[in-house]
């Protein structure tokens, strides 16, 4: 079992939710539209990547090409996040988000 942790500060990410290029390059469509359409879209959009990151962190020791790019934070209808490799679902590993109007947490956990 392998464990990754990320915090972000939300005011970073202000600047990007209009940068279509940068949004482009850093997150998947479905991160994008998923977070865009949210009251608080910097906040989902940094929690999604500081999730990324997390994920990042707990599979690096297993998967030393994994970039972030290649990882997205999905939901379920229910409104848990799912990982993504590659755009196929990784069920090994699960995540949780949170954030306030500052900070944005991630926590993964790989088994």
């Amino acid at each position: 079992m392998n464990i990754g942790i990320d915090i972000e500060e939300v005011k970073r990410f202000a600047k990007y939710v209009k940068d279509k290029d940068y949004l482009e390059r850093i997150f998947a469509k479905e991160e994008i539209s998923y977070s865009i359409l949210r009251k608080n879209a910097v906040q989902h959009l940094a929690a999604r990547f500081a999730a990324k990151e997390a994920v990042w962190k707990a599979l690096s020791t297993k998967n030393k090409k994994l970039i972030i790019t290649d990882i997205s934070i999905q939901n379920t209808k229910n409104g848990k996040p799912q990982v993504y490799i590659k755009n196929k679902q990784y069920k090994k590993i699960e995540v949780s988000l949170s954030h306030t109007k500052k900070y944005v947490a991630a926590v993964a956990i790989a088994f």
